[in-house]
C-alpha cells in the first residue's frame, strides 16, 4: 500500500516507517483499550438491565458513569494510538499514558459509589 493512501493522513504523512514489530504492538495496546472499553459498555448495560440493590437514581448514575468511561475509553484508544504511531514515524520518545490514570481514577470513584450505595441500600 502506498504511504499517500493510508488514513489517517496526519499519522501516515509524517516521519518514516517504523520496524512494524513496534506498529503491531501500538496496535495490540489499541484492541486492548478498545476490549476496555467495550466491557465497561457491558457493565453499564449489564447493571440498567440486571436487579442491582441500589435505588433507580444510584443505579442510573453508576450506568451513565460506567458507560461513560467506556466511551472514553474508546476514544482516548484511537488518540492514545495515533499518538505513539506519529512519536515512532518521528522516532521521538512515546507520550506519557493520559488513558490509564483517568480510567483508574473513573474507577475508582465507581467503586466507592457501590460501596456507599450498597450500604445505604
Amino acid at each position: 500500500m502506498t504511504r499517500d493512501r493510508r488514513w489517517p493522513r496526519q499519522v501516515y504523512d509524517v516521519g518514516d516507517e517504523p520496524d512494524p514489530r513496534f506498529s503491531f504492538a501500538n496496535e495490540r495496546t489499541f484492541l486492548a483499550w478498545i476490549r476496555t472499553g467495550l466491557a465497561l459498555l457491558a457493565v453499564g448495560v449489564a447493571l440498567e438491565g440486571l436487579a442491582v440493590p441500589a435505588s433507580d437514581g444510584a443505579r442510573l448514575i453508576l450506568v451513565v458513569t460506567v458507560v461513560l468511561l467506556g466511551a472514553v475509553s474508546s476514544a482516548g484508544a484511537y488518540l492514545r494510538w495515533a499518538r505513539a504511531e506519529r512519536a515512532l514515524r518521528q522516532s521521538r520518545p512515546l507520550p506519557s499514558p493520559t488513558l490509564a490514570p483517568l480510567l483508574g481514577f473513573g474507577l475508582v470513584v465507581v467503586g466507592v459509589f457501590v460501596v456507599i450505595a450498597i450500604l445505604a441500600g
